[in-house]
């Protein structure tokens, strides 16, 4: 297999920040960022990394200080050097969670709490719409079973949930996908190209915007704060300087930072779009995962805006059904672009998720029940484990966007691995890097977990503290 190629140019680019809150050498600093971007999937295991000469004057260092990380890096079992063939980056079998670290894209096991993913256990009911929905299998087997639009039992069970929530909608506006991910890379490859600017949230959901620069976006980014919510300011003003050709935003329980848009800043926003030409993207996935107070209704009952749903959030992850909402014309658009990328969604998933959909209301308040004591629990539990940290409590969502006080978030990462937990720096999150000082701490875990995660974290937050403050020991001790 011919290994992926990391220039050195992109390297800089995933390293702009790889310094701050380091107190031990540069070249212990370099190799914790790589480690990162390891642990993250920033840089997916197997890519070759740059040659050492061009990645030091790529950062501006010397390359004695890239040899000293890559060595590192080597004894630490995150790089494999082969003379003539260059430095390819893998991880450890105490970091994969597998004894055999070739089998390094899985996902890790053992005794391991992985919490990359925010996400929820599987819904009461799961089983029985799968059983309901094979008894009306037949019934679709007259088809070849190739779907690039969806079931029209989906889209008009999707078009009735959104008009439930006070925005009309008729099948004809719906397009079911492959889940929410598909649903944004379909969208950016129909309406980025090469060069083309998209305006985007500052922390985002990170796949996101790697699925807009991957379709050859340059990206805009203004801020959200899970305390103050967005910059309206900025978010109009760069609208209206940067006209971009597409706005992505999460306005309803935003990913990482839990924060909702006002009704003023919705249609401020949407009015500023349509005055740019720029289509709105609002991404619903967590938007009716609310906790205190009421859902909110749609983004687009406040003007045109395309709409992205899943099933995943509220219903199981392992459903990969998800759904865009839009303008026909758009819509049609999509469809012929579709096949380049896959021939439809699986017709089962479909018919399970057409049994689901109109019992998203009931599953919704099992849902808040559960998560209320979920984020109760670990929120309380952190606060008072690691009373130095800014814990925010969530409106709602799935994880809580926490403020460490330091540029710490990828050491301290590494030293929760050592605790047999698993979390994504806040650098993840961050379009153009940078969110060092956060971490998204994901509490929708079983109650025994939700412990585990708060002493394990506190654990880490002990070992770092003291690697930090012990003379000459740099960060990367703390693995």
């Amino acid at each position: 297999m011919i290994p992926l190629v990391l220039s050195a140019r992109a390297a800089a680019g995933l390293l702009t920040h790889w310094r701050d809150g380091s107190s031990g050498p540069a070249y212990s600093a370099l190799a914790d960022a790589v480690r990162v971007l390891a642990i993250d999937g920033r840089v997916a295991v197997g890519t070759r990394l740059p040659a050492e000469r061009q990645l030091a004057d790529a950062l501006g260092v010397s390359r004695t200080t890239v040899a000293s990380a890559y060595a590192l890096l080597r004894d630490d079992g995150f790089l494999r050097s082969t003379r003539g063939s260059g430095s390819v980056l893998r991880l450890p079998s105490a970091v994969a969670g597998r004894p055999d670290p070739d089998h390094l894209a899985a996902p890790v096991d053992g005794d391991l709490l992985d919490l990359r993913k925010a996400a929820l256990h599987a819904a009461p009911g799961v089983a029985e719409a799968a059983v309901r929905a094979v008894q009306g299998l037949p019934a679709a087997l007259v088809g070849t079973g190739y779907d690039t639009v969806g079931d029209p039992g989906l889209r008009a069970a999707i078009a009735d949930r959104y008009t439930t929530r006070g925005l009309p909608t008729t099948a004809d506006q719906v397009l079911v996908t492959l889940g929410a991910q598909h649903a944004i890379a379909l969208l950016a490859r129909v309406l980025v190209r090469r060069g083309t600017e998209v305006l985007i949230e500052s922390p985002t959901y990170p796949h996101a915007h790697e699925a807009f620069r991957a379709a050859g976006a340059r990206l805009v980014a203004v801020p959200v704060d899970a305390h103050d919510g967005w910059d309206g300011d900025a978010l109009v003003s760069a609208l209206r300087r940067s006209a971009p050709a597409v706005a992505y935003l999460m306005p309803d329980l935003h990913n990482p930072t839990a924060a909702t848009m006002p009704s003023a800043l919705r249609e401020a926003v949407l009015a500023a779009a349509a005055d740019a030409g720029t289509v709105v993207i609002a991404d619903e996935t967590m938007a009716e995962l609310r906790i205190d107070g009421d859902v909110v209704p749609p983004f687009a009952t406040a003007g045109p805006a395309v709409l992205i749903g899943s099933a995943g959030k509220v219903f199981w992850g392992g459903l990969r059904v998800g759904w865009i909402r839009a303008d026909p014309a758009l819509l049609q658009r999509l469809v012929l672009a579709r096949p380049t990328g896959d021939l439809g969604t699986p017709a089962i998933e479909q018919l399970i998720v057409r049994e689901l959909v109109p019992d998203t209301a009931a599953a919704l308040e099992a849902r808040r029940t559960f998560l209320r004591a979920a984020r109760d629990t670990v929120v309380a539990g952190l606060r008072d484990r690691v009373p130095e940290w800014e814990v925010p409590a969530p409106a709602g969502g799935l994880s809580t966007w926490v403020r460490l006080g330091r540029p710490v978030s990828s050491a301290l990462v590494l030293a929760a691995r050592a605790e047999g937990l698993v979390l994504t720096s806040g650098g993840a999150f961050g379009p153009h890097g940078g969110f060092e000082g956060f971490l998204r701490v994901p509490y929708a875990v079983p109650a025994d977990a939700q412990v585990r995660l708060v002493e394990a974290l506190g654990r880490a937050w002990t070992r770092l503290d003291s690697a930090v403050r012990a003379p000459g020991r740099p960060i990367a001790a703390v693995v």
